[in-house]
């Protein structure tokens, strides 16, 4: 068995925890991106399984050209209404019919679709407030062009690509992923008033963490000018808790900082999301494939949602390499920063990239060389397991974004 490519070498900058500024972003699950990005997905899942449950492997398809059109709104005190719908347009391609026979594709991709809305963006009218509609063309059906050998246990790639990884996050990412997600989740259950449309801002100079969050509030909810800053500082406080739960750093929080209540000009909608009000949304244009946007790291430039799990490398290799760098670090002592790459080659298996590429920055009085090994061994590890990542993210087990 040829040995795989990997390379291990010492990273020639400073770890990105001890660099003088860090900034990183996160778009949350109402963000019009981000909409994009979870339709997309849900889209990509649902048709997986409907191939698995009708052809018993997943077929060929991609549907991560997902696109979003703003639509208007006139959201007032108590409750506004949306004038304009908001315009979805799932994009792509998938195999319609194999064995002669034909595969429910656009109503299995409009199922999902809807049910992600209502899901995660419960204040949306489905039909009303929001249009989605499928424009997906023909597929190959044909498994051995697009995935190898019938039967074959490792695919070949699709494309040459690369994906990035990184571990572990800096408290400023852990900070910004914790926020959303708790803002999104538990804080949002008890407040209805904050709709999903959180986005998170970072930036830290020295042992300065500023916050910066902008949190759509949602006018059903909110019936007077002193109910909205009210609304405003209780995010302001829990957002500074968390932070500070992470972090013996000074922390800032600063929420909706466009407001002039003067001038009555507010974050104020009537769903929750920017997109009911001229902000358009599109696959790929927000959050990375580990849930952030980080300008202090490489990263990809390719949308993972959306994309076949089986073969397309820019989501296996994005999940992958982020993957074995959070492994590597959970398992092998010493290392203070890790980045991993892996470039593939189209037509080789996907399990055998062109180069499995670590660079590492490792904590005080610590030898790569003695550590080399061990990391040598995982990425080996975690490489020859690569198909998991397919199961995984057909099960809903990794978030793309």
């Amino acid at each position: 068995m040829t040995e795989r490519n990997i390379s291990i070498e010492a990273a020639d900058r400073t770890a990105v925890e001890d660099q003088g500024v860090e900034i990183v972003e996160r778009k949350g699950l109402g963000h019009p991106d981000s909409i994009c990005d979870g339709i997309a997905e849900a889209v990509s899942r649902a048709l997986s399984q409907l191939y698995l449950d009708r052809v018993g492997r997943v077929l060929h398809y991609n549907t991560d050209e997902t696109q979003l059109v703003a639509g208007e709104s006139a959201p007032t005190y108590g409750g506004g209404e949306v004038v304009e719908p908001i315009y979805v347009l799932i994009v792509g391609r998938a195999t319609r019919e194999y064995g002669g026979e034909r595969l429910p594709v656009d109503a299995t991709a409009l199922s999902a679709a809807r049910d992600y809305l209502n899901e995660h963006i419960p204040e949306l009218d489905v039909g009303t407030d929001i249009v989605v509609d499928t424009r997906i063309g023909e597929g190959s059906g044909d498994l051995q062009d697009v995935f190898g050998e019938d039967g074959a246990e490792v695919p070949m790639s699709n494309d040459t690509s690369y994906g990035v990884g990184h571990a572990p996050l800096t408290e400023t990412e852990e900070i910004v992923l914790t926020v959303e997600e708790e803002l999104n989740g538990p804080y949002a259950a008890d407040h209805p008033e904050l709709g999903p449309d959180v986005k998170v801002m970072g930036k830290r100079e020295g042992d300065l963490i500023d916050i910066t969050v902008a949190a759509a509030m949602v006018d059903s909810y909110v019936e007077d000018l002193d109910e909205y800053d009210d609304a405003v500082e209780r995010v302001r406080a829990y957002v500074g808790d968390v932070a500070r739960g992470l972090t013996d750093r000074e922390v800032r929080v600063e929420v909706n900082t466009a407001d002039d209540y003067e001038a009555g000009s507010i974050y104020l909608t009537v769903t929750g999301t920017s997109a009911e009000m001229g902000d358009d949304g599109s696959v790929g244009r927000g959050n990375r494939a580990n849930g952030l946007i980080t300008p202090n790291r490489p990263m990809s430039m390719e949308a993972t949602s959306g994309k076949n799990p089986v073969n397309h490398i820019g989501k296996i290799y994005n999940l992958l390499s982020t993957d074995i760098a959070e492994s590597v670090v959970a398992d092998v002592d010493g290392i203070r920063d890790l980045q991993i790459r892996l470039l593939s080659q189209i037509g080789r298996p996907i399990d055998r990239p062109h180069v499995a590429d670590a660079k590492v920055v490792t904590e005080a009085g610590v030898d790569l060389a003695d550590i080399e090994p061990e990391i040598r061994s995982q990425i080996d590890d975690r490489l020859a397991n690569v198909t998991d990542i397919t199961r995984r993210v057909i099960d809903g087990e990794l978030s793309t974004f």
